[in-house]
């Protein structure tokens, strides 16, 4: 405040006093102090209701709320707070995991993992958690074939040739285990196994004596070895199981809630437990979900297990009684939340940024206070060239696609204040991933006109085609054809950045000649580009891991061909095929790294992907909130958060 209100008078200050008392009395968002020197001035922030936190930042609803069946992004920071698993992301740290229900971990081999369980964990309704669970569970996911199980488990906990020739997701061994329990010829019949063990699942009880000879059979992907110990084990020795098992595809769930609404079918979803969720053993229960999720509320778990118990953070107990998650909240809305205080966690995308962090207070508090930047996470962004399509089928046309493009430019779409929010980099695995991230050293595909237009002209005549540049002249085999436009397929509905994006690289593919015809198609769309032929030319699309393995999540679903569909490049390597026959089970680091690097020379030189910036995760968080910790796998955890209230002093 300047020096002419030094000398304010008591009558001022009393009104003054008045009218924020009488702000508060109404739920204001801000109180600011005001104090008598000329240069000082507090602003204070502080939640209208201590006993609750609003989220708006999900901008879309869960597709399900079953931990089996949901597996959008959206879904994590709600299954985070509901469901548990044996072991979890360390917060933030996603290079390590914490025993969560399990008390301890160890592994001989890495193949066979032994759990020693928490034997005083229960779920919100009292039903006792123990190792027949986690075996109800485990199977109970894998078995519904969804695609939390589906993509999470295969070739580990299950055969991937045995569910390509049946259909069904069979975890391994226990064929063998029912035979040997109740006579029934499964062994080989791996229907009968299905339709068995969904029985078993749908009726679950652990106290009969089938059942208990069933889940201690020895050889399967999960033993019950005693009431609080249970062994997993995968197909091939596996480093990453419990980053795996850490995912929400590792929850422990009900088994007398599921029983109770629908129990358990092969390659189904249970349609109630989708649409009303159940208790599980975590921080907080589903109290509300209304119609199409638009609003999901949570309670703390009055009755949660960990209370009194030495447990890590992100399994502590809540500190905020209620959570309100408000999904899909237009962009006005979760601005207008935001700066009023009635949110207390918001996002809004790079062009708009200034909308909150240039509104009062928070253009005066220090930025950091309320957006809150983590960085990109793993995963990559992409342009599939199809290696097995014209004109993309040749090698040096996708070397000139390669090149022509102004990466610099793309990077300068999601500035803000001439900051860069996102990373450039040369995939398939991230940066995240020391040792393993381009091995070699290998240069990025830079911007270069020339070279692009050097490819180019050798590309036209292998293919035999020419391409008129903008000046007229003609570059490849003017006797063979004109090449006509490309499609490239994007998907919708596409936002501003997006558009920005496609619009450079149309742009300047068009500079060497190359014409480009932009299609948006729904994501239901993409799996029937399931070959070759059936899959467009280009396709804007993005990649990013279930789980921190920098091979088995990363590198090899999008450049082996033997992943089908999720190659979207269809790559196909005979070189590639060598390297990936063992390379995810190979258990020395050092030789593992050794064959990334020859792979990932390989997938440069044959230039199936073009590499696009992969942008920051951030959000906009109250600065009175605190232990706000984000995991790029599963999400924040609302239990960790707690509020304190905020004074910052100019």
């Amino acid at each position: 405040m300047n020096g002419k209100n030094i000398g304010i008078s008591r009558t001022i200050i009393i009104l003054i006093v008045l009218v924020i008392i009488i702000i508060a009395a109404v739920g204001a968002e801000f109180v600011i102090t005001k104090h008598p020197t000329p240069t000082v001035k507090a602003i204070s922030l502080a939640p209208s209701n201590t006993n609750v936190l609003t989220d708006v930042a999900q901008t879309a609803p869960p597709d399900a709320l079953d931990p089996a069946t949901g597996f959008f992004v959206q879904d994590g920071p709600l299954f985070t707070a509901v469901f548990q698993e044996l072991v979890e992301f360390n917060g933030t740290n996603y290079h390590e995991v914490v025993p969560v229900l399990a008390e301890n971990y160890s592994t001989p081999n890495y193949q066979n993992y032994y759990f020693n369980l928490r034997d005083y964990v229960h779920f919100a309704d009292g039903v006792q958690f123990n190792s027949s669970t986690v075996w109800f569970s485990l199977y109970r996911t894998i078995l519904m074939g969804q695609g939390p199980g589906v993509a999470n488990y295969i070739g580990l906990l299950f055969n991937s040739t045995v569910y390509g020739m049946t259909g069904y997701a069979i975890p391994w061994g226990v064929n063998y285990a029912i035979q040997n329990a109740t006579g029934l010829p499964t062994a080989n019949n791996y229907t009968l196994t299905a339709q068995v063990l969904a029985s078993i699942l749908s009726h679950f009880n652990a106290n009969n004596a089938t059942i208990q000879k069933i889940m201690e059979y020895p050889n399967q992907a999960v033993v019950v070895k005693g009431p609080y110990e249970v062994e997993v084990s995968t197909l091939e020795p596996y480093r990453y199981l419990p980053f795996d098992l850490a995912g929400w595809w590792g929850a422990i769930v009900n088994p007398v809630i599921v029983d109770e609404h629908g129990g358990v079918s092969p390659n189904s979803v249970n349609s109630y437990l989708d649409e009303y969720g159940m208790n599980g053993t975590g921080p907080y229960v589903i109290v509300k979900v209304s119609p199409g999720f638009s609003t999901i509320e949570l309670e703390a778990n009055p009755n949660y297990w960990a209370v009194g118990h030495d447990v890590p953070l992100v399994a502590q107990p809540a500190h905020i009684k209620y959570v309100v998650i408000n999904y899909g909240l237009s962009h006005n809305d979760r601005v207008e939340d935001f700066l009023k205080n009635d949110a207390q966690i918001s996002y809004i995308s790079i062009p708009y940024l200034s909308q909150i962090l240039g509104a009062y207070p928070y253009n005066t508090i220090p930025m950091n206070s309320s957006f809150i930047n983590f960085g990109s996470e793993p995963g990559v962004n992409f342009i599939a060239l199809n290696t097995q399509k014209y004109p993309t089928n040749i090698t040096d046309f996708r070397l000139a696609v390669e090149y022509a493009v102004n990466y610099s430019a793309l990077l300068s779409i999601f500035s803000y204040n001439g900051k860069p929010l996102a990373s450039e980099f040369l995939g398939p695995i991230s940066p995240q991933f020391p040792g393993y991230y381009d091995p070699s050293g290998l240069p990025d595909y830079n911007y270069s006109p020339s070279l692009a237009m050097h490819y180019l002209n050798e590309a036209g005549y292998i293919g035999h085609f020419y391409v008129v540049l903008p000046n007229g002249s003609t570059l490849g085999d003017s006797s063979g054809t004109q090449l006509p436009p490309l499609s490239l397929y994007a998907l919708s509905p596409v936002n501003e950045l997006e558009e920005d994006e496609l619009e450079i690289i149309s742009h300047d593919l068009s500079a060497i000649g190359i014409s480009t015809t932009v299609y948006y198609v729904l994501p239901s769309i993409v799996p029937s580009f399931n070959t070759p032929s059936n899959s467009p030319q280009l396709l804007d699309l993005g990649w990013f891991p279930d789980w921190p393995d920098p091979v088995f999540q990363q590198l090899m679903p999008i450049t082996d061909i033997q992943f089908g569909a999720l190659d979207h490049a269809w790559l196909n390597s005979s070189k590639l095929q060598s390297i990936y026959s063992n390379l995810p089970f190979i258990t020395n680091s050092t030789l593992q790294k050794k064959l990334t690097a020859e792979a990932y020379s390989i997938i440069y030189h044959e230039a199936p992907y073009m590499w696009l910036p992969v942008t920051d995760y951030y959000y906009f968080v109250q600065p009175y909130v605190h232990g706000f910790e984000y995991n790029e796998f599963v999400g924040y955890y609302y239990n960790m958060m707690y509020y304190s209230n905020y004074t910052y002093t100019t």
